[in-house]
């Protein structure tokens, strides 16, 4: 079992803005953020295992959290030129993205049982397997805190963190629960 500075020391090697302790009781499921994917506004809903409703119901996804005593809270904060620097926008998530998804691989290395949360679809495959199938990398693919009904803005306040920087910025949020 690894202990939670350690956690917080790796974390810090992969680039991300900000690396916190959080508490595991600071994720609260909130079925109105899961209403907001029902909408299907980002085109996922219903077409991959890490997005619902193929990552579980909301009391599915609670049980998963509560498996967990430990937590982190990383964030990606980057500037933008203006408000509609996409290109921008789009630099910045990959930067989150490519680090979440390589300090996840050290910590599965490591044996660490844990569970990522992330920002976005999961986008290992060009296509899912879902629904006919059984995921091929479940222990790669994970869903988005949104997929799981966090409202990101009242987590990162729940643990006292800021989620925005001032104009012309954006910021990545994701999580890690472990034992």
């Amino acid at each position: 079992m690894a202990e939670v500075y350690e956690i917080l020391d790796l974390a810090k090697e992969y680039g991300f803005s900000k690396v916190v302790e959080m508490a595991v009781s600071s994720v609260q499921l909130n079925p109105e953020v899961r209403a907001m994917c029902a909408t299907n506004k980002c085109k996922m809903y219903d077409t991959n295992w890490a997005c619902p409703p193929g990552c579980g119901t909301l009391a599915e996804c609670e049980a998963k959290v509560a498996k967990y005593k430990h937590g982190i809270l990383i964030q990606t904060t980057g500037e933008l030129e203006d408000s509609f620097d996409f290109e921008g926008m789009e630099e910045i998530k990959e930067k989150h993205d490519l680090n979440l998804k390589n300090f996840v691989e050290k910590l599965y290395s490591l044996e660490i049982d844990m569970m990522p949360l992330g920002d976005g679809c999961c986008q290992i495959c060009k296509d899912c397997t879902y629904p006919d199938g059984e995921c091929r990398f479940p222990k790669k693919a994970f869903s988005s805190m949104e997929a799981f009904g966090i409202l990101v803005s009242d987590f990162c306040k729940s643990n006292q963190v800021e989620y925005y920087y001032g104009p012309n910025t954006l910021t990545y949020v994701g999580c890690v629960l472990f034992n």
